[in-house]
């Protein structure tokens, strides 16, 4: 059955007038009468009845309305949701991210998005980049909030979207919490609470370069997967660690974080969207233009 039969049903059903009834669907008499004997004809039974006082509604008529306005509520909104859907205004959207994205990045973009996308569901969960990369490009995530650089070749899309550099956390007993900046060669000789190698690669290999440019190599006594891991773990005394600069913002009384100069000091991390390597659905795409537009680009640390 044509949706328009039902629209012109129902506009017929509410006005019992052909004239205003076509005047409320923009078009001609001749065709909507046309349009209402070919869907009684289709039904088998009459749905309106012509007589002197005009045109009432039959019983099967009466009947049957409820049912036509809801079919047509229905159909509309079904091509409401189609459009939107298409748009990225609508429907689901799998986000994974990493604990460090919840800092800055994720308090500045998530309000955003939902502003001006309130009809997507948001999906959130955390996990690593690897593991967040490696959804992405098996189609059980849409995006993802990761850590750069990666640290392995992937098919995933990684646009940069928030530039960052390494600070060093310390205990707040340590030797040098009283510096206000550190060469990061200060710190060849302390124990270091250091990222994953297997978790984290793109972290760990940033750090292990950080930490060689500035002539030495760690001496790796603890390994973390998570950034506010390492930070605890070096609260706890377990040793120094090298982590993002957003992490400065959650200092507490046990710890001590300080800017670095000098060779490693500018090795360049930060945090990135992944998106399909086939391409991104709509709502994955207005969610990483929400992430990289030009105003959250001005607020990048440099």
């Amino acid at each position: 059955m044509d949706p328009r039969q039902l629209r012109h049903f129902v506009a017929l059903a509410e006005t019992l007038n052909f004239h205003r009834a076509a005047e409320r669907l923009h078009m001609a008499q001749p065709p909507l009468s046309a349009a209402i004997r070919r869907l009684e004809a289709q039904v088998g039974v009459p749905l309106f009845e012509r007589n002197r006082r005009g045109t009432e509604l039959t019983a099967a008529g009466a009947a049957a309305l409820d049912h036509a306005r809801r079919a047509v509520f229905h159909g509309e909104q079904f091509m409401l949701a189609a459009r939107a859907a298409a748009r990225g205004e609508a429907g689901s959207l799998r986000v994974g991210f990493v604990g460090s994205a919840t800092y800055s990045l994720m308090p500045r973009v998530l309000p955003r998005f939902r502003e001006r996308f309130p009809g997507v569901q948001l999906q959130l969960s955390e996990s690593t980049t690897a593991r967040i990369v490696e959804m992405v490009e098996a189609g059980e995530l849409d995006v993802g909030l990761v850590r750069f650089p990666i640290g392995r070749a992937c098919r995933a899309r990684i646009c940069p979207a928030e530039r960052d550099v390494f600070i060093a956390a310390l205990p707040v007993h340590h030797r040098l919490a009283r510096r206000r900046r550190l060469a990061l060669g200060d710190l060849a000789g302390d124990p270091f609470v250091m990222y994953s190698a297997s978790a984290v690669p793109g972290l760990h290999a940033a750090a292990l370069l950080a930490c060689q440019q500035a002539g030495f190599v760690p001496d790796v006594q603890q390994e973390a997967v998570q950034v506010q891991t390492l930070v605890s773990l070096v609260a706890s005394g377990l040793g120094v660690a090298l982590v993002p600069s957003v992490a400065a913002r959650h200092e507490t009384r046990q710890l001590a974080f300080k800017p670095l100069a000098g060779a490693g000091a500018l090795t360049p991390i930060g945090l990135a969207t992944a998106l399909p390597p086939g391409g991104a659905t709509p709502a994955a795409q207005r969610f990483h233009e929400c992430v990289i537009e030009p105003e959250a680009q001005k607020r990048m640390p440099a």
